[in-house]
């Protein structure tokens, strides 16, 4: 019996002896910054350690987290540290914990930063799978459940559409909107509000320096998720799951605007013009002062061959934001629409000898140069605001010159040239 005994304390010996022998070495080569090598270590000798003492387990675990940290594979990196935290909680150990959480730590940053430079890099594909990783490593925080919102943009991106999909659905699903609390305080001194911490923002509320504290709050994603859900259903051909993605997300929040504007949206990437104009007047109605809803009704009015509808919104749409670039154009463009049927008009009387054609085309010049004239104060206010407007530069000589403005058209000529050479 004491022979057994004896037989079976050598082996136990043995046994734990070959499991430190082997772990050490595993540290060894970590601490050398062979990485590959540690992990070929420890999965030959896994077996071995992991039917040994949890102490062994968790150190085995944390090494193997550390390892596979460094060897850039980031997940399995985090799911072996926690593994290595919680075999150590089990026996109240803490010997591995607080490197164990430094590691997951800067594992799920190092992962979250490389798929960052993959984005600015346009290696969308490589930063959706990344960022996916990082979603992963603790799907129930917000953050990075946010990782989660970004995956499904870099892989749009990476048109990897049924995988953006996937994860845009996951987010509806799981009724996440990114909204977040910012913090703003007012320096007396200058009257400027700044944003700052919700640490600092504790600190400046009472502080005599600073006024105006407030907590504001971040506008919802859900209008853009839903949106794009929608847009990837148009662009698989299945306009009815679109159409059905936007409702239920309307039939949840029927006054927010953006999903208003989200089902405009949908509308006209389907080409139902009519549904879209109905819409945008709904949005106009829930913010009267939004000047972009009056410009989108002036374009798609535009296109529909209602001008002077077109143009009372634009007019509108100027009134509310006179520093938008884009309407100026278009509403240059529109009044310019005239301008065809007037040439029209007056090629049919160029070549007559009648007095009263000769007087009717004369007419119909003047009408013609009325239109330039027109056009005039909205092309000079865009010029103002945007110098460098190549379109509103040539669109400007063009007319200065055919209203015999030859001062103005040579200020724009040299302008156009200063900027093309």
């Amino acid at each position: 019996m004491k022979n057994i005994l004896y037989t079976l304390i050598l082996t136990v010996s043995v046994l734990t002896y070959g499991q430190k022998k082997e772990l050490k070495q595993a540290q060894k080569l970590i601490d050398q910054e062979f990485y590959n090598e540690a992990l070929d270590v420890l999965d030959n000798n896994k077996e071995l350690i992991l039917s040994s003492d949890v102490k062994y387990q968790a150190h085995y675990y944390y090494l193997n987290g550390w390892a596979l940290k460094e060897d850039s594979q980031s997940l399995k990196s985090v799911i072996s540290l926690r593994k290595s935290i919680e075999l150590e909680r089990s026996i109240r150990q803490k010997k591995y914990i607080e490197d164990a959480n430094i590691l997951i730590q800067n594992a799920e940053a190092d992962l979250v930063n490389s798929a960052v430079e993959d984005n600015k890099n346009d290696k969308y594909l490589e930063a959706s799978e990344k960022l996916y990783d990082a979603y992963l490593m603790n799907p129930s925080k917000e953050d990075n459940i946010t990782y989660l919102y970004y995956a499904a943009s870099s892989a749009v991106n990476s048109k990897q559409y049924d995988k953006a999909l996937e994860y845009y659905l996951k987010l509806k699903n799981m009724g996440y909107t990114g909204v977040v609390s910012e913090y703003f305080v007012t320096l007396i001194e200058t009257g400027v509000e700044e944003k700052v911490s919700e640490t600092e923002y504790n600190l400046f509320k009472t502080s005599k320096d600073y006024t105006n504290q407030r907590i504001g709050k971040t506008e919802s994603r859900l209008p853009e998720i839903v949106k794009n859900i929608a847009l990837i259903y148009v662009q698989k051909g299945d306009n009815d799951s679109a159409i059905s993605a936007i409702k239920e997300a309307r039939a949840i929040n029927p006054e927010d605007v953006n999903l208003i504007l989200s089902e405009a949206d949908l509308y006209i990437k389907i080409g139902d013009k009519n549904k879209f104009k109905d819409l945008m007047q709904q949005a106009i109605e829930k913010d009267p002062n939004n000047a972009i809803l009056y410009y989108n009704l002036g374009v798609i009015n535009g296109e529909q061959g209602d001008f002077e509808v077109a143009k009372t919104y634009y007019l509108k749409s100027l009134e509310l934001d006179n520093t938008y670039t884009a309407t100026y154009l278009n509403l240059v463009g529109l009044i310019l629409e005239g301008e065809g049927p007037l040439v029209e008009k007056m090629n049919k009387l160029v070549t007559s000898r009648k007095a009263s054609d000769m007087k009717k085309y004369d007419e119909l010049e003047m009408e013609r140069i009325g239109l330039y004239k027109e056009c005039l104060p909205y092309l000079e206010k865009l010029i103002e605001i945007d110098p460098t407007n190549i379109e509103a530069l040539k669109t400007a000589k063009n007319i200065y010159y055919t209203t015999d403005d030859l001062d103005n058209f040579k200020l724009m000529n040299v302008k156009i040239q200063e900027l093309e050479n």
